[in-house]
């Protein structure tokens, strides 16, 4: 096994937490956690290039314009329909990376919908100090309509009309635990240091946590002998919280995953857990630590049912090429052939065809959208 070691701060922080703990060992989960979020090295707080050709990988907003354009005319027709249509509006982005998707949106707005464009507030909620920094800095152009909140100030406001809620690639990077069902019992995965051999391993402990084994009944699932699946208990707080603080508007989830069905079939005997680094994936979160993304698909089934128990009566689940579809992005395609690659029509049609052909975006990608009105 490849056990090459990531940042020496990540490194030793987990060994330290390893060292405080009775058993010597931690979750799963709390190992994930520091890889990807302890300040200032963890994956998603350091300063390494992440997103595009020298990142390790691409988001939907960093090919084009065309997703964040797509959103904006979904939400002004939304705007449009819905009793609010002439009251504040609230757009909300939760880790908006670069910011980016935040600047292709309001660009689109502005340029299509002034009116709307005037009455909106843009909200960045943004955990890492180097994200909300590279947000400030490309949403300059915007700066009246933009605001930095932390998510305790946020959640503290009353629920309001005209709140549209956008999470994209968010929900598949929070910390899950590992568990494994085997001879009939289920055992969740602990990570513990071999100081023989210098690396971090996984150890399986027979599982007693109440939480889990309440999600895991709720899942209903047949597993079979040694299947290994994740357990994503932040997204279900996560998004228990931010539906409770939406009167009237919608909530957009555009991420890797699939309804409970699939994400917990036997054909998925390992898990959906995968590793990006270099814009190679594989599957051993055991090695450079803080130096490469860690996710997992989510359970859309999961989230349907939160929203549903809350108020939502009207939600879709698609797949991110369904969603561009139904939403006019062909209308966006240049029909005359350029014969300069590097024109900007190519580049767009390049932009949209990507988005729409390739595996990762098209099928992997589901986008739920969730409509409340009063």
């Amino acid at each position: 096994m490849n056990t090459q070691l990531g940042h020496l701060d990540i490194v030793y922080q987990l060994k330290t937490a390893i060292r405080k703990t009775e058993k010597q060992m931690i979750t799963f989960r709390d190992y994930m956690d520091i890889c990807l979020y302890s300040e200032p090295n963890g994956y998603y707080r350091n300063a390494r290039l992440k997103i595009g050709k020298d990142g390790d990988f691409y988001t939907s907003s960093s090919i084009g314009s065309v997703m964040g354009e797509v959103l904006a005319s979904f939400i002004i027709k939304q705007i449009q329909t819905n009793e609010h249509r002439d009251s504040p509006i609230q757009l909300v982005e939760w880790g908006g990376g670069n910011g980016r998707l935040a600047l292709h949106l309001l660009d689109e707005i502005k340029g299509i919908a002034s009116e709307i464009y005037e009455r909106l507030s843009y909200t960045m909620i943004e955990s890492s100090g180097y994200h909300r920094q590279a947000q400030r800095e490309t949403l300059e152009s915007h700066a009246a309509r933009v605001r930095f909140l932390s998510e305790e100030e946020w959640f503290s406001n009353h629920p309001t009309d005209g709140v549209y809620v956008l999470a994209n690639e968010l929900l598949d990077a929070f910390p899950v635990h590992r568990v494994r069902y085997q001879d009939e019992k289920y055992c969740e995965s602990f990570v513990v240091w071999n100081e023989q051999v210098q690396a971090f391993e996984e150890s399986w402990i027979f599982l007693d946590s109440k939480p889990l084994l309440d999600y895991i009944a709720r899942l209903n699932v047949q597993w079979i002998d040694g299947q290994i699946f994740e357990v994503n208990l932040a997204a279900e707080t996560w998004l228990s919280t931010v539906v409770k603080q939406i009167s009237s508007g919608s909530i957009i989830i555009i991420d890797y995953g699939d309804d409970k069905d699939e994400i917990y079939s036997a054909h998925r005997q390992q898990g959906t857990l995968m590793c990006y680094r270099k814009h190679q994936a594989h599957g051993n979160p055991f090695m450079y630590q803080g130096d490469q993304d860690i996710t997992s698909h989510v359970n859309f089934t999961s989230c349907m049912d939160i929203i549903l128990q809350n108020g939502f009566k009207e939600f879709t689940l698609q797949t991110q090429r369904e969603f561009l579809v139904e939403h006019g992005v062909l209308q966006k395609l240049q029909n005359h052939f350029d014969p300069n690659p590097f024109s900007d029509i190519s580049k767009r049609n390049r932009a949209i065809r990507q988005l729409l052909l390739s595996d990762k975006m098209s099928e992997l990608f589901k986008v739920l959208v969730a409509i409340k009105k009063r």
